[in-house]
C-alpha cells in the first residue's frame, strides 16, 4: 500500500487573490543580511502559506528559463531569463542584469541571493511567459521554498524547479532508460519527481514552485527536453548567463552555484 502523503490542493480562488498579495510582500526590498538566517527563515515560512499547487490555469504558449551565475564568495550576480515558444522552443526574448548582493551563500537560502537579481531581469522583459522554469528547486526544499517558489511568488507567475542535485528527501533511482521517473519523498510527503531525461545519465529533480501541480511540472519538463540532460529553458538560460559573464571578463566556474 502506498503510504505517501499527497499534498493538499488549495482553493484556486483563494490563491488567485493570495498571489497578488504575495507578489507585493516578497518582491522588494531584499532582506538585508544581519548576521543570521532568522529573518530569511521567517519569510520562507510565510511564503509557504502562499504556495499554490493547483493545476496550471492556462495553456502553455510561452515558457521561460531563468538562471544565475556567481561565485560563492563573490557579491556579483549575473542573472538571465530566456523566453521560448513552448512548442518550437524558439527563443523569443532574453533579458539580463549584472548586480551585487550582500546576502551570503547559505544552502537552503540561496533564493535570497538570486531572486532580487532575477526580478530585475523579469522587469526588463517585454514578453512575459506563461510559466518559468528555474535552475534550482521548487517545493523540493525543507520549507518548500526553493528559488522557483520564491521567484514565482514574487513575480506572480507559475513556476517549476529543475535542479541537477538533490537537496532533501529519498527516492529510488529511475530506470536507466530515457523518460524514466520516480517520486521523491521528504518526511513522508511527495515533493517532486526524479526524471531521467537521457538514457544512462544522471537524473534531474523536478518540482513545482507555485501556480501549478506536480504533474504540470513533469509534463512541462518532458515537453521541453530536446536531447540534452537539461530541458531547453534552463539549458539556454544557463548558457546565456555564462555568455554574459565571459563578455564581462570573468570565466564561469565549473560549479557556479547550488540548486536551492
Amino acid at each position: 500500500m502506498d503510504t505517501t502523503i499527497r499534498p493538499t490542493t488549495p482553493s484556486t480562488t483563494k490563491h488567485l487573490v493570495g498571489n497578488t498579495v504575495a507578489s507585493r510582500l516578497f518582491q522588494t526590498p531584499p532582506i538585508l543580511w544581519k548576521g543570521d538566517i532568522g529573518e530569511a527563515k521567517a519569510q520562507q515560512e510565510l511564503m509557504e502559506s502562499y504556495i499554490n499547487l493547483a493545476p496550471l490555469n492556462k495553456s502553455l504558449t510561452l515558457i521561460a528559463g531563468a538562471d544565475i551565475s556567481c561565485n560563492k564568495n563573490s557579491p556579483v550576480i549575473y542573472a538571465g531569463i530566456v523566453v521560448l515558444n513552448a512548442e518550437t522552443l524558439e527563443i523569443i526574448e532574453r533579458a539580463s542584469v549584472i548586480t551585487e548582493t550582500a546576502f551570503p551563500y547559505i544552502p537552503g537560502y540561496l533564493s535570497f541571493r538570486e531572486v532580487p537579481a532575477l526580478l530585475q531581469a523579469w522587469q526588463k522583459l517585454t514578453t512575459k511567459p506563461d510559466a518559468v522554469m528555474l535552475d534550482g528547486h521548487g517545493v523540493m526544499h525543507p520549507r518548500k521554498v526553493g528559488v522557483a517558489t520564491h521567484f514565482g511568488l514574487a513575480a506572480n507567475v507559475a513556476t517549476l524547479g529543475c535542479a541537477k542535485k538533490r537537496l532533501i528527501g529519498r527516492f529510488d533511482d529511475p530506470a536507466p532508460a530515457q523518460d524514466s521517473v520516480t517520486e521523491l519523498t521528504y518526511q513522508g510527503e511527495m515533493r517532486g519527481y526524479v526524471y531521467r531525461s537521457r538514457a544512462g545519465i544522471k537524473p534531474i529533480f523536478i518540482s513545482p514552485g507555485t501556480g501549478m501541480n506536480y504533474e504540470d511540472a513533469l509534463s512541462i519538463t518532458r515537453q521541453t527536453c530536446a536531447g540534452y540532460r537539461l530541458p531547453e529553458p534552463t539549458r539556454l538560460a544557463h548558457q546565456y548567463v555564462n555568455e554574459i559573464r565571459v563578455a564581462h571578463g570573468e570565466q564561469p566556474p565549473t560549479n557556479n552555484k547550488g540548486s536551492v
